[in-house]
C-alpha cells in the first residue's frame, strides 16, 4: 500500500525516525501509546495535555519576545550572559521542569577544571550569553575562553565517560 504524504498539514516526516504511522498513533486519542496521555506527565485528572502544552508555549513565547527585544540592543561584542540567563535560560529551564539550577565552580577531571557551572543531576547544562558563539572561543568569557563552548562540553563528556 502506498504511503500518503498528505496526512498532516503542518508536518512532514522524512526518513524513518518518526514514521507517519507513529505520528498517527500519537494523535489518536484512543491509542495506548506511552507518553501520549495526561497521566503520563503527572497532570491532574481532567487537565488536558494539549492545553498544558499550549499554555507553556504561550508563556515561553512571551519570555522569548521580551528577551529578543532586549538582546537586539546589546552593543556589538557584548556577551549578554546575565540578560540571556535572566530573561531566557532561567524561564526556559523552569518551564521544562529543571527548576533553578545552582551554580558551582565546575567539575575537575584529571587535573583539569571544566568551566561548566550548572548540572541537572549528572547532566551538564552549559549556559552562555546570546552574544557568544557555540563554535568560537571568546577571550575573557567563562566557559568560552579556553575552548569553544560546544567543544568544552564535548570534551567534558568524553573525559567523564573515559574515567567512569
Amino acid at each position: 500500500m502506498a504511503r500518503r504524504n498528505q496526512d498532516f498539514q503542518t508536518l512532514r516526516s522524512e526518513g524513518g525516525l518518526l514514521p507517519a504511522d507513529l505520528l498517527r498513533r500519537v494523535l489518536d486519542r484512543t491509542s495506548n501509546l506511552a507518553g501520549t496521555r495526561s497521566e503520563d506527565y503527572g497532570l491532574p485528572t481532567g487537565e488536558r495535555l494539549n492545553e498544558v502544552i499550549t499554555q507553556s508555549w504561550n508563556r515561553l513565547r512571551k519570555h522569548w519576545a521580551e528577551f529578543r527585544g532586549l538582546a537586539v540592543r546589546l552593543p556589538d561584542g557584548e556577551a549578554g550572559t546575565r540578560l540571556t540567563n535572566e530573561k531566557w535560560n532561567s524561564p526556559l529551564l523552569r518551564e521544562l521542569g529543571f527548576g533553578l539550577l545552582p551554580t558551582s565552580a565546575g567539575p575537575e577531571i584529571g587535573g583539569r577544571t571544566y568551566a561548566i557551572s550548572r548540572f541537572f543531576g549528572p547532566v551538564p547544562v552549559h549556559l552562555i550569553g546570546c552574544g557568544l558563539s557555540l563554535d568560537r572561543r571568546a577571550a575573557g568569557q567563562r566557559g568560552a575562553a579556553a575552548v569553544n563552548p560546544h567543544g568544552l562540553v564535548q570534551e567534558f563528556l568524553n573525559r567523564k565517560l573515559a574515567v567512569s
